[in-house]
């Protein structure tokens, strides 16, 4: 079974096995090889319990092609990333449908040098592809499938961004949520001093205690709760496939990716003075601000994976960071990694001897923030035209992605839905009566 609309803007996602199923895996496998021609590519897979056949069906479409694969078994999304990067292969594909429902497989897939293929970068013509050339008998070379062990490379990768010997025994909560998390971080914090307090890093792809999807109220509620139990420094919760981490600090209260931005910024500042930092659209002023305060050059990016690596291969950026919790990292074969901004949280918070409410004070102070409000909308683009002539009185207009306004005192961005008729709003103001007035104020318009 493959349905088309599996393959979505950045990558393919889909109910198993109604809407993808071992056959369609198998087609996609063959549509990526015939397609980009690869040599060599990495294939790992998630927890989820149809991984471990979607995944070997996807390697027995690759190497029908002709191409040859690297079997990296049961990993995070990163480590796929890290070993496209770091072994020079030609791309690579994660069987894993990252932190939706158990009943969900998908795929994220990349070019050499672990470029994403989205909707814009060859994913739909993987999809044209697939949808037509299924059960194609082998070609007269047959690709090799092997093993290989890409841990002990990874572990030492990303703790190479830190000084361990600075990181104090922090007493830190850990939810895995059941995924892959708990594979990866056992090795990671048995080179650490702190104390940690691991909850469900059993792998279970049923899910039995929580979705893995931290940016929903409802499944922070664990991390909340069991931080202040613990009476922790921290807490820190990861998403299915572990390539996304968010924070809750000592007082339980979560923390926004907007800060986490702005403070991963510094810290990758101080070791790399002057450097270009890339933030999406959507962020609070503390991230340009902050960057700016620490020496860095800001740099403003679309939404999106796909645009944001692309930025910092062009830009040569060392750091980027999204609002919905992805952190990229030059050194990280310019990959987004759920790890490494945990270890420099660690660094951050062990360095500075302070609590991270403290720390975070002086953003929550200054910066008062919506989050994202989505709204459903009959006319996406009538909406949208009618914002901008509605606020352009009032700021500076720009169509990055969406419309955002730039005024005095507040800012805004509206953005479409890449899979649904929906508006995203994230706006922001100097004082917490501002915002409130200016949000009600904004989304009464979407609404009319």
């Amino acid at each position: 079974m493959l349905d088309p609309k599996v393959f979505k803007a950045y990558d393919v996602r889909g109910i198993y096995p109604d809407e993808l199923d071992e056959e369609g895996a198998y087609a996609i496998g063959r549509a990526y090889a015939e397609h980009f021609e690869p040599r060599r590519i990495a294939v790992g897979r998630d927890m989820r319990l149809s991984a471990p056949t979607m995944a070997q069906a996807v390697m027995s479409g690759v190497a029908d092609s002709g191409a040859d694969v690297l079997d990296l078994g049961l990993v995070g999304t990163e480590m796929v990333y890290f070993a496209v990067g770091s072994l020079g292969l030609d791309g690579g594909i994660a069987v894993t449908a990252s932190h939706n429902p158990k009943q969900y497989t998908g795929m994220k897939i990349v070019r050499e040098g672990a470029l994403p293929v989205g909707g814009e970068s060859g994913l739909l013509d993987l999809r044209d592809r697939a949808v037509q050339n299924r059960g194609q008998t082998p070609v007269d070379r047959r690709g090799q499938i092997e093993a290989y062990d890409i841990w002990p490379a990874f572990v030492d990768r990303v703790l190479s961004f830190v000084d361990v010997e600075s990181i104090r025994p922090l007493r830190v909560v850990i939810d895995a949520a059941n995924g892959m998390a708990g594979a990866m971080l056992p090795p990671v914090l048995d080179r650490l001093p702190i104390d940690a307090v691991p909850c469900y890093f059993e792998p279970d792809g049923s899910f039995p205690n929580h979705e893995p999807n931290p940016l929903l109220p409802e499944n922070r509620e664990f991390i909340v709760r069991k931080t202040l139990e613990e009476r922790a420094d921290l807490g820190v919760a990861f998403d299915g496939d572990a390539d996304r981490c968010f924070f809750v600090d000592d007082t339980g209260e979560f923390v926004p990716g907007d800060f986490i931005t702005a403070l991963l910024a510094e810290s990758v500042l101080e070791k790399e003075p002057g450097a270009k930092i890339i933030y999406d659209v959507r962020a609070s002023w503390a991230v340009p601000e902050t960057i700016e305060r620490a020496g860095g050059i800001p740099i403003v990016s679309r939404v999106g994976h796909a645009y944001i690596k692309h930025l910092m291969r062009k830009e040569d950026a060392a750091f980027a960071g999204e609002v919905s919790g992805h952190y990229y990292f030059r050194d990280f074969s310019q990959a987004d990694s759920g790890v490494v901004p945990f270890l420099l949280m660690l660094e951050l918070i062990s360095k500075r001897g302070e609590r991270l409410s403290e720390v975070l004070r002086r953003y929550r102070e200054r910066y008062f923030i919506t989050g994202e409000l989505n709204t459903p909308v009959a006319d996406v683009d009538e909406v949208l035209k009618r914002l901008e002539q509605r606020y352009e009185p009032e700021g500076t207009v720009s169509h990055l992605d969406g419309v955002s306004v730039d005024a005095d005192g507040w800012h805004m961005n509206v953005r479409p839905s890449n899979t649904e008729p929906l508006l995203r709003l994230n706006l922001e103001a100097r004082t917490k009566e501002l915002m409130e007035r200016k949000r009600d104020e904004v989304l009464t318009e979407i609404r009319a």
